[in-house]
């Protein structure tokens, strides 16, 4: 009898940490394509390797690409453009060639990058668009006279990524950075269950732009809380965001207001262009959260 008590309190033990939800942080700075260069299929690495000026997304990166069928690795240098990629080969003198493209290159001479490069004479150069992710990644790719066709099989042609990996019951996993934002900047509050489905409370501090130049580029950011709803068997069904800071909505001066109970937490949201004043009650027991004048 005892060890049947035993068996069974293992079981429902594995059973409950099987249920649990976790929230890791991976922030990648490195990415690995396939493709094709004239129908022959290519592997490419591109590593971020510093911001040109003041925009995430605008950044010079460095790297790799060969032929599957050879694997003889080809040294490439260049730029990321808000999706688009100017890369570049230059032979026997990659190394200083490099060096003098990178200190070449500004935020207002991006889209000249293949001028510039041409002029350190560049041997190979891979231009592809990957602004559209509705269009896939195309472009061209050019030795000496000739040029040929070239794609990736990605629609998302970015580097660098703020990944928010959700690890669910039944043996489900999403990505923060697929499903709701690229931004990350998620910590894991609570969980939640009931007829409707199943719910994840998060709160976030998040950049409210990637151009640190722009507007709210020099903010302090987007910070709220964030719920997540699935299905009974865990699969996503849509999410919500309730800000309680943010310079893209003008939302300024929140105040935290006293509660009993530690588990409710109030804010009072003032006024804003766009919208009237309003109290946000979050249920952290219940991974709820609601709006009421």
């Amino acid at each position: 009898m005892k060890k049947i008590f035993t068996l069974l309190f293992s079981l429902s033990l594995t059973f409950f940490l099987c249920q649990k939800v976790e929230l890791k942080k991976v922030t990648d700075s490195s990415q690995i394509f396939k493709g094709e260069i004239a129908g022959s299929p290519i592997t490419l690495q591109l590593n971020f390797s510093g911001i040109i000026d003041c925009h995430q997304y605008q950044h010079f990166v460095d790297g790799w690409y060969y032929y599957d069928k050879y694997k003889k690795k080809i040294p490439l240098t260049g730029v990321y453009n808000l999706g688009d990629l100017y890369l570049f080969n230059f032979g026997n003198q990659q190394k200083n060639s490099s060096k003098n493209f990178k200190q070449k290159i500004t935020r207002d001479l991006i889209e000249k990058s293949d001028s510039i490069a041409k002029k350190l004479k560049v041997k190979e150069i891979l231009s592809l668009s990957g602004q559209d992710f509705n269009k896939g990644v195309t472009g061209n790719f050019h030795l000496g006279n000739k040029t040929f066709s070239a794609k990736l099989f990605t629609k998302d042609t970015r580097i660098y990524r703020y990944n928010n990996y959700l690890t669910l019951p039944k043996n489900k996993k999403i990505n923060t950075y697929d499903f709701v934002n690229p931004r990350g900047g998620n910590e894991l509050i609570s969980y939640a269950s009931d007829k409707s489905g199943n719910r994840v409370l998060l709160y976030f501090e998040e950049l409210s732009n990637f151009n640190f130049c722009g507007m709210c580029g020099a903010s302090d950011g987007e910070k709220g809380y964030r719920i997540i709803y699935f299905t009974n068997d865990w699969n996503f069904k849509k999410y919500e965001d309730f800000l309680i800071e943010s310079c893209i909505e003008n939302i300024y001066d929140t105040k935290a207001l006293k509660n009993k109970d530690p588990k409710i937490l109030k804010f009072n949201i003032k006024k804003t262009t766009p919208s009237p004043a309003y109290t946000l009650t979050v249920d952290v027991k219940n991974a709820s959260a609601v709006k009421s004048k």
